[in-house]
């Protein structure tokens, strides 16, 4: 890539990480997974309907001791630094023997700033042009039984779900590699740069999928979900859909792997194609976990923009019954933009005052390349290129 290109990207990038805060991604996932920590509040049951709510509040701030080229150093209050700040709506009703009908609802918001989160979707895809969604996390409905489950409309794929317990950090939503997930399947789609990639409306950030229908079942220790998004065009039925697999194991290792592709809206021709694997293994109070992901992102002729690979690896240690540490490095690089990587050292820590409230402190030492982009960072903002930077998050997050 041009240095020309880099800046164009990091301008980019910039604009749009503040807009996302970046939070890309703000793991989808993670709600789902901290619910059964959550407690779900009940606010209604009539007539066999049972109506409750959820939500998690994280806060906290972030010093950077390289925040530019010029050295100068920056703290901020941010938002959701351990886990993504939602709340959320969910219902269900038992229809029939062995089929319970259910819905899911889930915004995403700003605590620093009380501001619905921004969005990865395609540039001017909502109402009016405005592609930021009440519901970004989760607006669908389902039915499921002892045969599995399918859920219709806006949703998380599967994919990254594989990978909670293979991630050494279970993509946290600071300094972790959701960043580099999410900015590896963000850029080509989400508003067709001139000269640059495709568009496809029915991916944010490789985590949200638009107009899909998945199913997902656990067959003893083994969990498969696969996923399709509908494209919606006329003509051929390729153009502008999507397509996911996740697959864990969970058994006295852990084992994941996931593929994912989303198709250009007018060629049809596949924008973006990614590739993860992990393992983890657990002894006594220690686990070990290793993850690999690959983005390959394609402009809508098809020729090659984007190639980031990304390698991390770390040990969870539980020391006390509240507290568990964890030590992670990560290295991520874009094999066809050759000074495109970054390396990150991160050390944290979470203090469980109860199960559904953290106090949380993590560092990241980061090492960053002359022409490092967004797509190889582990920092929702990024860390500033060719330079060396220390960053220190320390937070609340608070579940119910």
């Amino acid at each position: 890539m041009t240095r020309t290109g880099r800046k164009s990207l990091n301008s980019a990038a910039a604009n749009l990480s503040r807009k996302l805060t970046v939070g890309a991604a703000a793991v989808a996932a993670l709600s789902v997974l901290s619910s059964p920590a959550m407690a779900d509040i009940v606010i209604g049951e009539m007539g066999g309907t049972k109506l409750s709510m959820f939500g998690i509040i994280d806060v906290g701030m972030l010093y950077n001791s390289q925040a530019n080229a010029a050295g100068d150093s920056r703290t901020s209050m941010e938002t959701s630094g351990l886990r993504q700040t939602v709340i959320g709506f969910k219902g269900e009703r038992e229809l029939d023997v062995n089929l319970t009908a259910f819905f899911n609802l889930e915004s995403h918001f700003d605590t620093n700033n009380g501001f619905l989160h921004g969005t990865g979707d395609a540039a001017g895809t909502g109402p009016g042009g405005v592609s930021t969604p009440l519901f970004r996390r989760q607006a669908n409905l389902g039915v499921r039984g002892d045969w599995g489950s399918l859920t219709f409309g806006r949703q998380y794929g599967p994919a990254l779900l594989a990978h909670i317990g293979t991630e050494p950090r279970a993509f946290k939503e600071q300094f972790s590699n959701l960043y580099a997930w999410a900015y590896g399947q963000l850029f080509t789609t989400f508003n067709a740069p001139a000269g640059g990639g495709g568009r496809n409306t029915n991916n944010d950030v490789g985590i949200f999928m638009n107009n899909a229908v998945q199913y997902r079942n656990t067959w003893g220790p083994v969990t498969v979900g696969v996923l399709y998004s509908f494209g919606g065009q006329a003509g051929d039925f390729k153009d502008n859909s999507a397509y996911a697999l996740g697959v864990t194991y969970n058994g006295p290792v852990t084992l994941s792997g996931s593929y994912q592709a989303f198709h250009d809206e007018q060629t049809g021709k596949k924008v973006v194609d990614h590739t993860s694997l992990g393992f983890a293994i657990p002894f006594g109070d220690f686990t070990w976990k290793n993850n690999w992901m690959n983005a390959k992102n394609d402009n809508s002729a098809g020729n090659k923009l984007f190639d980031v690979n990304g390698y991390s690896t770390g040990l969870d240690w539980k020391w006390s019954a509240k507290n568990s540490a964890t030590l992670a490095f990560y290295l991520n690089k874009d094999d066809a933009n050759k000074t495109d990587e970054t390396k990150f050292i991160v050390i944290s820590n979470d203090y469980q005052w109860r199960p559904d409230t953290t106090l949380y402190v993590q560092a990241a030492f980061a090492d960053a390349d002359p022409g490092a982009t967004l797509r190889t960072s582990i920092v929702a903002a990024g860390v500033t290129p060719g330079e060396k930077s220390t960053l220190i998050n320390v937070g609340l997050n608070f579940m119910f």
